[in-house]
């Protein structure tokens, strides 16, 4: 495969060369554009509608802290690697039959989530413009599927437009609900409502975008070294969960209600439609180009040929847009919610792997300066696979403490315990033997 079609092609199926990498700006504007959605905004003021503005910030933090563990992690690795999510994930543990079946479903929770947020860009153009639902669901889902396809470099220059439009437009909007407040009095405002337990908001914290921080090598490995990995992560950390969610609880103190996108939007005439749009625009286009790669790995894995990320992103685009034409996503949404409860602990075990076991990093290693990937992996890794569904029933059923937090740990120990066992058991048999 040629120079050419590896930069048409994005490396979805290859390393990311050192020539390729890009700045820490765009690699943060890409990422900072990626979490500060209008979803994060109805998450901060979910908990200041139930939260005291302390209790809601150390939610926050404790929330944050395994966003970051993992989205550093795997950061690295993925800048190290040069390896997207998926594609690391076969010498992470998992083998070549465990990622493809970790892309499936990074592909079909990302697409679904493409089409459900295409869904409610259509619904404020068609407010705005009344041309029919249909008619504005497949002009704004073409025209992502187009910007994606031209891949990093146009999701850079997205976010170099749409991230500074995006805070401008909640700054003034912000502004207007808290104008004649004293933030004093709204800091120390108690809520009225049902109260939340620091634990739970932590939960929905890191619920919010457990699924983002698995996807950090995706955006990563365009880093030039991990120490723009670390920045990357803690400059989004900041601005995504800290800045925007104090914004949002103390919106939500000042209105006493959680429904404060609404608010914002519908009460602010271009504005909110604008800021609607730039949302959307910013976390769809990650969505759809992660899904993109996602899929490009499962192809590869059971085709054993290299599909081009191109296609694929117009394949995953038109079935995003036609599903949310069509309405059917509304009923996936639970389903889509519960892939997410899947996505931690599939971090946990990579983590434990790269970091801890070593299994592949020998001819991981061996392969980087070369740029290729090693020719060898094994088929299926089953304590991968067993790790993480113990993690998955743990998380759901463990009612105490973090249930992300809780199932990362249940996984990572599992993998960590049924590798040293198996590694114990054949050598024994090679020492009988």
């Amino acid at each position: 495969m040629n120079k050419n079609t590896l930069i048409a092609d994005d490396y979805s199926l290859s390393r990311v060369p050192l020539s390729a990498r890009t700045s820490l700006l765009s690699v943060t504007l890409v990422r900072v554009g990626a979490i500060t959605t209008l979803a994060q905004f109805m998450l901060g003021a979910t908990l200041g509608h139930s939260m005291t503005f302390g209790e809601a910030m150390l939610a926050t933090f404790l929330g944050s802290l395994i966003l970051e563990f993992i989205s550093l992690g795997l950061g690295v690795a993925g800048a190290r690697e040069g390896l997207s999510t998926s594609l690391l994930a076969r010498w992470c543990g998992f083998g070549r039959v465990g990622s493809i079946i970790i892309g499936v479903g990074i592909a079909v929770s990302l697409t679904g989530w493409f089409g459900i947020l295409n869904a409610v860009l259509a619904k404020s153009l068609d407010h705005a413009w009344d041309i029919g639902f249909v008619w504005s669901a497949g002009i704004s889902g073409i025209g992502f599927t187009i910007l994606v396809a031209f891949g990093f470099k146009a999701l850079s220059w997205t976010a170099k437009l749409a991230v500074p439009l995006f805070f401008l437009a909640i700054g003034w909007i912000s502004v207007k609900l808290l104008a004649g407040h004293s933030i004093a009095e709204l800091m120390a405002f108690v809520p009225t409502s049902a109260k939340m337990t620091i634990g739970a908001g932590a939960t929905i914290v890191a619920g919010g975008y457990i699924v983002g921080a698995l996807m950090t090598p995706d955006i990563s490995r365009y880093c030039q070294n991990s120490r723009h990995v670390l920045w990357m992560t803690i400059i989004c950390i900041l601005i995504g969960e800290f800045l925007v969610n104090s914004i949002a609880i103390l919106i939500a103190h000042a209105l006493n209600t959680e429904d404060v996108v609404t608010i914002m939007t519908h009460t602010s005439g271009w504005l909110g439609l604008l800021t609607v749009i730039l949302a959307t625009i910013k976390i769809n286009d990650v969505c759809l180009y992660s899904s993109s790669l996602a899929l490009a790995n499962v192809m590869e894995g059971i085709t054993r040929y290299k599909w081009n990320r191109t296609w694929l992103t117009v394949v995953l685009g038109s079935v995003g847009t036609v599903l949310s034409m069509i309405g059917i996503l509304d009923k996936f949404t639970s389903f889509l919610i519960l892939l997410g409860v899947v996505f931690p602990p599939i971090a946990g075990v990579m983590l434990v792997d790269y970091y801890v076991l070593r299994s592949s990093r020998h001819m991981l290693d061996a392969t980087r300066q070369s740029q290729t990937l090693p020719e060898s992996t094994q088929l299926i890794g089953w304590h991968a696979l067993f790790a993480c569904n113990l993690g998955v029933i743990g998380g759901l059923h463990i009612e105490f403490g973090i249930p992300s937090f809780n199932s990362i740990i249940i996984a990572s120990f599992a993998y960590w315990i049924t590798c040293c066992v198996g590694s114990l058991v054949s050598k024994k048999r090679r020492l009988m033997y």
